[in-house]
């Protein structure tokens, strides 16, 4: 500690300018009578802390390492220079004393305590010089904090306003007993303003409302009493029409080209490149009906959703009539270009000790059309290979060619379907078309008499699929998202000698049993539903829920089709077709600790149920898995499970990949912000995954079936991260190590007695560093 200090002095000080003192920062005794628990003197000191400034520099064992290193590197002269960038992001200048800030900081202290009721407390401040360090000493004395007694809105006339603004008292926000908070003041007068503006009251502002505080210093009880300031423009009090509805596309000038008139709406659109169906649905606004800001925010909000403009600016203009309550509303909107290219390339590596590249190439297509549709037709090529090691005759590598088009209407494509016009939806329905087709090329390793190794091509799998989807909002918390048709046909295709003949040699049963799954042609012909939920939080909320919860149904359609006259009624031209329920859940909660600090959590749950033609799910394309970077980072991707099924043991095994029907995984996360770039993270994992059921056709023993003692079956794992945020990209470095291995022996799961960092071989065995881009959640 004593060098701590002594590195302060000699350090930092001497860079201070004569005559100043760096800021060290405040403390604020609260002096208040008994009426005032411990508890109630430490909130209100708390958040008098929050509002003094300036903020100090940020130290660590009190020593302003920040300024140390802004003024080691000092000024660099050229500006772009890497130390300048250095400087700035790591740096900071110092914050220096200053007695004007702590008389600033007493008039902001006295006027808080007011502004929360606690009326007629004062403050006092003093600097307090210790060298080139200084500090600040508030003294609080609080007085008894007022409640509201009564609330009255106050009118004077019969006026349509006045009573429109008697109604709004239903709904106040300022409730009797309560304390008295001027924050409450000006949010009531806000939630007036909005429910006026539902009303037509466009020219309506909250500053126009006065609320008189009447208080009685006895029984430190306040009335209320809400009313109109005078002298309000009588245009502001009265409830606007909507007149014409103007909509301006790449011009401003009503003089060019042509005009249509559709239900109201006067579109000036000189190049003809929309429908009139796009602002038809997209503007909820009618003639001569009221103003609403529900209807303007839900159709700006529209217009902005349909992703073909640039820019949309929205203006109401008074009609030109000195008795007149009409208003028009006009849109000018600038269209993004049409055509627009785009190619990506990713390197990466897996958990699986394999590394690889991914090439995309994007191309799209807007309005095309003319009802602000939009086409995207992507090509995406890659391969993997085993990442360093001894190439042995299990590795594999891959080649990946696929290729999606999609096309989405902001539309409901259904036959007797209008959008309702005043629907309180921010955004349209949407309707997706989708259809991709996706080539696997899998080689393998063998192996030579003389022990040298060659590649050759294994096995090929194509898959076809289509599907129909629809997604709409009803409200800003909640998205649907229904698919009735989903297609998906899989097939295997040029299957090497060699490789039957290394399957067929193999000493592990379930090699063969493997094998011949993936020798089926599959098709999967189903449907999914899913909803996501994110409710609104208050402002000041320090908390964060999310949930996204659906179901896949697979053999329903397909069985309505089948030949049931015919044996292989099971079969749809020939081919399975699967059969099975998936139930998925997933959900997230955040909290935010302190502005620094948040804990993170998660959990998923997933249940799936095959039955007729299929022994599982289908195999890899609807299983789950756990492990890897965004899962339990204590295990490999695809190594854990199914239930205690040890797949890394089994080391005949071809097929090293573990897969399971039912899923369960919790993830707990602790997020240390420490800069703008560094962040530091503690996290804990759990979960695995489990087959739904056994037959002599099952790729695992009985100990990976969903039973009643699955919970004893569950993996934990926990560690370390660093996070370097990039503003555009966050780099994420999780050091992981399993606590509990389900596979062992019943007592012997737990290993946290077994850590042993300073072994080489436990290390080799045990820790896993996960390289990711971004949160794993």
């Amino acid at each position: 500690m004593a060098y701590v200090f002594l590195l302060w002095g000699c350090s930092v000080s001497k860079y201070i300018p004569q005559g100043e003192s760096l800021y060290t920062g405040a403390k604020v005794n609260v002096n208040a009578d008994s009426s005032f628990s411990k508890k109630q003197k430490k909130i209100i000191n708390k958040q008098l802390v929050t509002i003094i400034r300036p903020v100090p520099n940020k130290t660590i064992l009190g020593f302003p390492y920040k300024v140390w290193l802004y003024y080691v590197l000092g000024e660099p002269k050229n500006r772009k220079s890497p130390r300048r960038w250095f400087r700035d992001k790591f740096g900071e200048p110092p914050v220096l004393a200053s007695k004007r800030a702590v008389n600033t900081n007493t008039e902001i202290i006295s006027n808080f305590l007011n502004n929360e009721g606690y009326f007629r407390s004062t403050a006092t401040g003093e600097l307090i010089v210790n060298g080139k360090k200084a500090n600040a000493i508030y003294n609080a004395n609080v007085m008894p904090r007022y409640s509201i007694n009564s609330v009255q809105f106050v009118h004077k006339d019969s006026s349509t306003f006045q009573k429109n603004l008697q109604l709004t008292q239903e709904n106040s926000l300022l409730k009797i007993n309560q304390p008295y908070r001027f924050e409450n003041v000006k949010i009531e007068r806000e939630r007036i303003d909005r429910a006026l503006k539902l009303k037509g009251y466009y020219f309506f502002r909250p500053d126009f409302l006065i609320i008189k505080v009447d208080s009685n210093q006895n029984t430190q009880k306040v009335n209320l009493y809400l009313e109109l300031k005078p002298n309000v423009l009588q245009t502001s009090l009265k409830q606007y029409r909507i007149k014409n509805i103007f909509v301006y596309v790449d011009t401003q000038d009503s003089t060019r080209g042509s005009i249509r008139t559709k239900r109201g709406i006067r579109v000036f659109d000189p190049k003809n490149a929309y429908n009139d169906r796009v602002f038809n649905d997209a503007i909820s606004f009618n003639t001569n009906r009221l103003y609403s800001s529900q209807t303007h925010d839900a159709s700006l909000s529209r217009l902005i959703n349909l992703r073909n403009f640039k820019f949309v600016k929205n203006r109401f203009e008074l009609v030109n009539r000195s008795d007149s309550a009409f208003i028009n509303v006009v849109y000018d909107l600038t269209s993004l270009k049409n055509k627009s290219f785009q190619a990506e390339f990713d390197a990466l590596t897996r958990s699986n000790n394999l590394a690889g590249t991914l090439l995309g190439v994007n191309w799209s297509n807007r309005n095309i059309f003319r009802g602000a549709e939009i086409l995207k037709i992507g090509v995406n090529g890659g391969f993997d290979f085993q990442l360093g090691g001894k190439i042995n005759n299990n590795a594999n590598s891959y080649y990946r060619l696929s290729g999606d088009a999609d096309l989405t209407f902001p539309r409901f494509l259904l036959p007797f379907y209008k959008i309702q016009k005043t629907a309180r939806n921010q955004a349209l329905p949407k309707t997706n078309i989708n259809v991709g087709y996706e080539r696997l090329i899998q080689n393998g390793v063998g192996l030579r008499e003389d022990s040298t190794s060659y590649k050759y091509k294994q096995y090929t799998i194509t898959s076809l699929r289509s599907s129909l989807s629809y997604s709409w909002r009803k409200n800003a918390e909640v998205e649907h998202n229904l698919t009735p048709l989903s297609i998906n046909l899989i097939k295997p295709k040029n299957i090497s000698e060699e490789f039957v003949t290394k399957i067929l040699s193999s000493n592990n049963s379930q090699d063969l049993l493997r094998y011949l799954k993936i020798l089926e042609t599959r098709l999967i012909l189903g449907g999914q539903y899913n909803i996501i939920y994110t409710p609104k939080q208050p402002f000041s909320s320090r908390q964060y829920f999310y949930i996204n919860a659906g179901v896949d149904i697979a053999g329903n359609i397909a069985g309505l089709f089948a030949n049931k006259k015919k044996e292989n009624s099971k079969q749809l031209f020939n081919i399975l077709y699967e059969q099975y329920v998936r139930f998925d859940t997933e959900m997230r909660y955040y909290l935010d600790l302190t502005p620094n600090l948040r804990l993170a959590n998660r959990l998923i749950l997933g249940y799936g149920i095959p039955y007729g033609n299929s022994i599982s799910l289908p195999y890899q394309v609807k299983q789950y898995f756990v492990g890897g970077s965004n899962s339990i980072r204590a295990f490999r991707a695809r190594s854990l499970g199914p239930g205690s099924f040890n797949i890394a043991a089994d080391s005949l095994s071809i097929f090293t990949n573990a897969y399971g029907d039912i899923k369960l995984e919790m993830n707990s996360e602790l997020r240390i912000k420490v800069t703008q770039l560094i962040n530091f993270a503690a996290f804990i994992d759990a979960g695995n995954v489990w087959s739904a059921k056994f037959n002599g056709n099952s790729f695992y023993t009985e100990d990976g079936v969903f039973g009643k003692d699955f919970y004893k079956q569950i993996a934990v794992g926990g560690g370390l991260g660093l996070r370097l945020d990039f503003g555009y990209f966050k780099l994420r470095l999780d050091l992981a190590t399993p606590f509990r291995k389900p596979w062992l022996p019943e007592k012997e799961r737990w290993v946290l007695n077994k850590i042993d960092p300073f072994t080489k071989s436990w290390r080799k065995e045990n820790l896993i560093l996960n390289i990711a881009v971004d949160y794993p959640f």
